[in-house]
C-alpha cells in the first residue's frame, strides 16, 4: 500500500451527461490506468445500492498497444458499515466482467439508461454485485474498450481477449490510483459470460499488467470455442437470433486484425445489415427485421466455411484465438449450467462446450499445479428463486444469482488467506 494520506473521495472533473464518454483529443499523457475524468454516478439504473459509485474515464491500450480512453464504474462500500480496516491494506477489489450486450455505445453499462434492449442484462449481475460490497469489499465494472465510448470505426473489439483484459486490469489501477489509500493491492476477477471469457484472459494478463495481488479468477458460463459454432451456424438454412453474434464476432475480428474486409466476408444481405450493430444491443440484433431475419447460410460470402476466402481466413483465425485456454497460476472456478442453452456444457462432435474448456485449461495449466475448480450445476437452475431479471432471461442469466452464495464464500477465503 502507498504510505500516502488516503483521499478517499476524488476531485470531480467530469462532464454531465454523455459528454463525458467523448475522450479528450488527444488523450493527456500518461499511462494505462491513469484517471481522465471522474465524477459521482448519477445514472440510477447503473448504480449498485450498497455502495458508492463513481462514473470514471481512464487511460488504456487496445491489442497494438495505441492508447484509448475506458469507461466503467468503482463503487466503494458504505463506509460507515464498513470502515477502511485499521491496518491500512484497504479495501479488497473485485473487478468484474460484464456479460455480451452488444458493441452500441449507448448498450454499455454504465451508459444505459435502463431503455434499451440491453438494460436486463446489464442489471442482471446486481445482486451478486451488491453481495461483494457487502462483504466489505470494493468493486470496479469496466464497459471495455469502445464500448460507451467507441467513435468513427473504433469499435468494441468483442471477444477480443487482450483488449478486454486491458479494461478489466487497467480500471483495478484507476481505482487504486483515485482512491489511493482505500483501495487495496488485494483483488479478484469475476465474469459473466463475454465477461466469463474475459476474466479468464484477463487473469492470464495479470502479472505484467498489474503484477501482484490477484487472488483468483471466477467465470460463470465463459463464453468458448467461438470459431466452430460460426462455421456450423454458417450451414444452417434457417433463420435465428443467435445469428446477432455474427457482427459481433465480426467487430471482435477487426480488432484483432483491422485488414479484415467485412464486405468480404458477409454478403450483400448482411452486410446491409451490419451497420445496424452500431446502434443496437444484442437482443435487438435478435429481431426480424434484424441478423435474427436473416438465414444462416446467408450470412457470408461465397462457400465459406468450406472454402474461405482470404479475409475469411483471417476472421476465423481471429475467432479461434478467443477461445480462453490460457495459462494462469492463480485459483480458478468455473461455474456452469448443464441446461444453459446460451453457452452450453456439451456440444455435439466436433462442436466444444464448457466441459472442454475445463479439460484445456486444466491440461494448459498442470504445470503451475492449478486445477479448475468446477461447478457444474447439473440442472434445474431456473428453479431456484431468482432476482429479477434473471427469472425473464433464463438459465443462462438466472446461474449468476443460483451460484452467488458459493462464489461469495469462495472469495472471502481467497481474500482472507491472501
Amino acid at each position: 500500500m502507498n504510505d500516502a494520506t488516503p483521499v478517499i473521495d476524488p476531485e470531480e472533473n467530469g462532464p454531465e451527461g454523455d459528454a463525458f464518454y467523448i475522450p479528450p483529443s488527444p488523450l493527456p499523457d500518461g499511462v494505462p490506468g491513469d484517471p481522465i475524468h471522474v465524477r459521482r454516478l448519477d445514472n440510477p439504473a447503473a448504480a449498485l445500492d450498497a455502495g458508492e459509485n463513481w462514473l470514471v474515464l481512464h487511460r488504456s491500450q487496445d491489442v497494438r498497444g495505441e492508447a484509448v480512453a475506458t469507461s466503467g464504474i468503482i463503487v466503494l462500500p458504505d463506509r460507515d458499515e464498513h470502515p477502511l480496516p485499521a491496518d491500512g491494506s484497504g479495501y479488497p477489489l473485485v473487478s468484474w466482467a460484464h456479460g455480451t450486450v452488444g458493441i452500441a455505445n449507448c448498450v454499455a453499462p454504465s451508459r444505459g439508461q435502463g431503455d434499451t434492449g440491453a438494460s436486463p442484462m446489464n442489471a442482471s449481475p446486481h445482486g451478486l454485485l451488491n453481495a461483494f460490497l457487502r462483504r466489505g469489499w470494493a468493486v470496479a465494472m469496466t464497459d471495455y474498450e469502445a464500448l460507451g465510448t467507441g467513435t468513427g470505426d473504433h469499435l468494441h473489439p468483442y471477444l477480443l481477449g487482450a483488449s478486454e483484459a486491458n479494461g478489466v486490469l487497467d480500471i483495478v489501477l484507476a481505482a487504486r490510483r483515485l482512491f489511493r489509500g482505500a483501495i487495496g493491492d488485494t483483488y479478484a476477477i469475476v465474469g459473466h459470460s463475454q465477461g466469463g471469457q474475459a476474466a479468464l484472459f484477463a487473469a492470464h494478463h495479470a502479472p505484467e499488467r498489474v503484477g501482484n495481488g490477484l487472488v483468483g479468477v471466477a467465470a460463470i458460463a465463459p463464453s468458448n470455442h467461438p470459431l466452430g459454432l460460426v462455421r456450423l451456424g454458417a450451414t444452417d438454412g434457417k433463420e435465428g437470433e443467435g445469428f446477432a453474434f455474427t457482427p459481433l464476432f465480426l467487430a471482435g475480428a477487426l480488432g484483432g486484425d483491422p485488414t479484415i474486409d467485412p464486405a468480404q466476408v458477409l454478403t450483400d444481405e448482411a452486410l446491409e445489415l451490419w451497420p445496424q450493430a452500431r446502434h443496437l444491443s444484442r437482443a435487438e440484433l435478435s429481431g426480424p427485421e434484424s441478423w435474427g431475419g436473416i438465414k444462416g447460410s446467408d450470412q457470408f460470402r461465397g462457400s465459406y466455411p468450406q472454402d474461405p476466402n482470404p479475409h475469411q481466413v483471417n476472421f476465423d483465425r481471429q475467432l479461434g484465438a478467443m477461445n480462453p485456454d490460457v495459462e494462469i497460476t492463480v485459483p480458478v472456478r468455473i461455474t456452469q449450467a448443464a441446461d444453459d442453452l446460451r453457452v452450453r456444457a456439451v456440444l455435439p462432435f466436433p462442436l466444444k462446450g464448457t466441459d472442454v474448456l475445463v479439460d484445456e485449461l486444466n491440461s494448459t495449466n498442470k504445470k503451475h499445479g492449478v486445477e479448475v475448480e468446477y461447478e457444474r450445476i447439473a440442472k434445474d437452475v431456473v428453479e431456484v428463486p431468482q432476482s429479477e431479471p434473471q427469472k425473464t432471461l433464463g438459465v443462462h442469466f438466472a446461474t449468476i444469482d443460483h451460484d452467488a452464495a458459493d462464489l461469495t464464500d469462495w472469495i472471502h477465503d481467497l481474500f482472507t488467506h491472501a
